[in-house]
């Protein structure tokens, strides 16, 4: 028997056994394979070291800027150096599996190659996770369990809970891990911006290596077929001339739904049940950045089991304090913002991220106000919403 058992051990899942191993909390990790790479750019913020310092050790290639692109390739730039700590671009593989072993070396105990697929019951209620590793069905049994598995969980979908993402509530993308030569400023992250709902990316991981790649969302992914849109944006004549080497290997590639409908808050916990990461919805709109909101959701949600289990009170009621955590309360409201943007940022074949961005070099306010937005998830000022309005 588990204090608590947790389905999935990506960023979510780890933190989250982390801070209750740590705790002195018997923790049960189920991971289905430690060795699959998610298909993701790679891209995290300096907030990640707040939350792992000891990341600050490791070789990870450094990015102090964003050169961002609308669908006209109009440019947007804008460097942090020497302003705020540089971020950095990971290879997921890699640092999957360092954040994953804190948590083993904390005291969680790693079930490696067991894929998660139904709920243990007794008297109607849920009291353990049933788990297969190769042809054998293993019982694990917890006070609280926690659901981490990603937005295609078995899981999250028979917690009663929520139902099946919809193809319009998701983000499609198709990436690769490529070595060559880059014409650009390989210090900087760039977004490409599309006339489809959707943008591609080229973020440098190391010298001559770096992680290519686009994506669909919302109605669009039904419009548009993802391989073709990922051809396409290799032979776009911009990215070509990005790509102007003659000899590009591809390590890696590899293709995966996400969640982009924002957070589902009224689906967050129920009696002794928790669900956080991607299964939650702890994606970005517009941007696609879900690392370091999964970190958080599994933050809140150790936290609010640690008290849950010292009051021994695992009801809904009590499991409550996850989504009332503060940095929780303020994803949730900022994703909000940035969904109900969607739409007009992408109206008329994105001519009005077009226009946001003549704004944005017009005026260093203004500038600085998108860059917020995208990077930080702060609101747009009214001024400048009305101001793009009218243009």
């Amino acid at each position: 028997m588990f204090d608590v058992v947790i389905s999935g051990a990506g960023p979510a899942g780890s933190r989250c056994a982390e801070i209750l191993a740590k705790g002195g909390f018997k923790v049960g990790l189920l991971e289905k394979n430690t060795n699959w790479r998610k298909p993701c750019g790679g891209g995290v913020s300096s907030r990640i070291f707040k939350y792992y310092p000891q990341l600050r050790k490791h070789d990870y290639h450094k990015i102090n800027g964003v050169s961002m692109y609308s669908s006209d390739y109009d440019n947007l730039e804008y460097s942090w150096r020497d302003i705020r700590e540089s971020s950095i671009n990971v290879d997921r593989l890699e640092f999957d599996n360092v954040i994953r072993n804190v948590a083993i070396d904390s005291g969680a105990k790693l079930f490696d190659k067991h894929v998660s697929y139904d709920f243990i019951y007794k008297n109607g209620k849920k009291i353990g996770i049933k788990a297969k590793s190769k042809s054998e069905s293993i019982d694990f049994l917890g006070k609280i369990l926690i659901i981490a598995d990603g937005m295609s969980s078995k899981l999250a979908n028979k917690s009663g809970l929520r139902k099946k993402w919809l193809i319009n509530d998701l983000y499609q993308a198709k990436c690769a891990i490529m070595e060559g030569e880059l014409s650009l400023d390989t210090s900087k992250i760039s977004l490409f911006f599309q006339k489809y709902k959707g943008y591609g990316w080229i973020f440098p991981l190391k010298d001559n290596c770096f992680n290519i790649g686009c994506g669909t969302c919302n109605e669009d992914n039904a419009k548009y077929n993802l391989n073709k849109v990922y051809d396409n944006f290799f032979k776009a004549p911009f990215i070509k001339k990005i790509l102007s080497g003659s000899n590009y290997n591809t390590h890696w590639s590899g293709s995966y739904p996400m969640p982009g409908a924002g957070v589902i808050d009224r689906a967050l916990y129920d009696d002794n049940l928790m669900i956080i990461g991607d299964a939650a919805g702890f994606v970005s709109p517009i941007s696609g950045e879900g690392i370091h909101p999964s970190i958080v959701s599994g933050d809140a949600a150790a936290y609010s089991a640690i008290n849950a289990l010292e009051n021994e009170n695992i009801s809904k009621e009590s499991l409550k304090s996850y989504k009332n955590y503060p940095n929780v309360k303020k994803i949730i409201r900022n994703f909000k913002m940035k969904l109900s943007m969607v739409e007009f940022f992408f109206e008329n074949e994105g001519k009005q991220l077009n226009s946001l961005f003549k704004l944005a070099k017009s005026d260093d306010n203004y500038r600085e106000e998108v860059i917020n937005m995208f990077l930080f998830n702060k609101p747009l000022s009214r001024e400048l919403l009305q101001l793009l309005k009218t243009t």
